[in-house]
Parts: structure tokens; sequence; C-alpha cells
């Protein structure tokens, strides 16, 4: 079975390449612009790690918040089964985890789930906050 054709030019995979770095930085102004002028807002890397997913693990809550107003969407998982939130979690990063739950981020998507991550390393404050905005109180 033959690999399909790559229809994107050098040019095109720098660009993409670099609006991935933007997430990765927290650029949210010149993320925002790219994304007004038509980049995908779930736009997905070879690893399934959208803008999103990406912004949240290195902990960027203004460029979370600046994808989540662009309609990125919080139940997309990378190719390890992880959620932007599960990666806000894991690093701790505890206005990210609000921007997303607030957005409306499953606790429960991924595997393992923001819970169990939260669950593993200790991190009550968050769990606390998975467990209020999701409303049960547990």
């Amino acid at each position: 079975m033959s690999e399909a054709p790559d229809l994107l030019t050098d040019e095109q995979h720098a660009f993409l390449a670099s609006v991935f770095d933007l997430a990765r930085d927290g650029d949210a102004a010149r993320l925002a612009s790219y994304l007004d002028a038509g980049v995908p807002v779930d736009l997905t890397n070879a690893a399934g790690d959208t803008l999103l997913i990406l912004a949240a693990y290195h902990e960027h809550a203004e460029t979370v918040r600046v994808l989540l107003q662009r309609g990125a969407d919080t139940a997309r998982v990378n190719d390890r089964a992880q959620t932007a939130l599960v990666a806000a979690v894991f690093r701790g990063a505890t206005d990210v985890v609000r921007a997303l739950v607030e957005a409306g981020a499953d606790p429960r998507r991924g595997s393992p789930d923001a819970v169990a991550v939260a669950e593993h390393f200790g991190q009550q404050a968050l769990l606390g906050l998975l467990a209020v905005e999701r409303g049960d109180g547990s």
C-alpha cells in the first residue's frame, strides 16, 4: 500500500510548525490573528496534539482562552489519549484547568483522565476544582 502524496509545500509545513510554536510559546495575540485569518482552531500535529493541548501543557492560560473563544474542542485527545485538561492537570496549571472546565471540558475524558491524574499526583486543589465545576461536590 503506497503512502498518500504530501500536498503541502515545505513553506506550508514550516508555517504550520510555526503555528504550533505559537501555542507552545503562549503567543496568544499572533495565534489569534492566524486563527482569525483562517487557520483551523483544532489544527492537529503528527502526534495528535491540538493547539489547545499544547497551550494547556505549556501552561498558557491566555492562549487557552483565545483558543476556547474561537471554538477549540476540549474533547479532542492526542495519540496518547490525553486531553488539554489532562495536560493542564498534569502540569498543575490551575488557571488553565479553570478555563478548560468553565468551557465544558470533561474531567473524565482521556486515559488516564484528569481526575485520575490529579489523584495520582495528590493535587487536592485541582481535584476540588474538578469536583466543584462538575457540580457533584465530590
